[in-house]
């Protein structure tokens, strides 16, 4: 082989390099071609692009005060009934933790003495 001929890697990668800039060439010559062409047809997806952008901005509800105290006092009956099932099942006699927590919530009832005599009672 002479000096003044190519390598087979310098060849191989000087037609991978042609080939990759011609796709390139391709690609950046069909979007041109297609912006200035037919810019109408793009406009739906160049607006869904721009919205993808930005946040969605939440619409707030007003607030239902009557339905939220409603909810309010569904909760706290179904803590009482729990409470009361609580204080009346024979096996809690035999519970130290729940015998310690009922009296607790018996003498000084909080959230957390009503949280434990519900963990720790049946």
């Amino acid at each position: 082989m002479s000096d003044q001929s190519l390598s087979l890697p310098k060849l191989t990668f000087a037609i991978a390099m042609g080939v990759w800039l011609g796709f390139i060439a391709i690609v950046l010559t069909s979007w041109l071609a297609s912006r200035y062409l037919f810019p109408q047809t793009l406009a739906p997806v160049a607006q869904a692009v721009q919205q993808l952008g930005k946040p969605a901005v939440a619409v707030p509800e007003p607030p239902n005060r009557m339905f939220e105290q409603y909810q309010q006092n569904l909760q706290k009956q179904e803590q009482q009934q729990s409470l009361d099932q609580a204080r009346t099942n024979a096996r809690n006699l035999s519970n130290p933790k729940c015998q310690f927590w009922l009296q607790q919530d018996q003498n000084a009832p909080n959230e957390k003495s009503r949280a434990n005599v519900l963990q720790f009672c049946e």
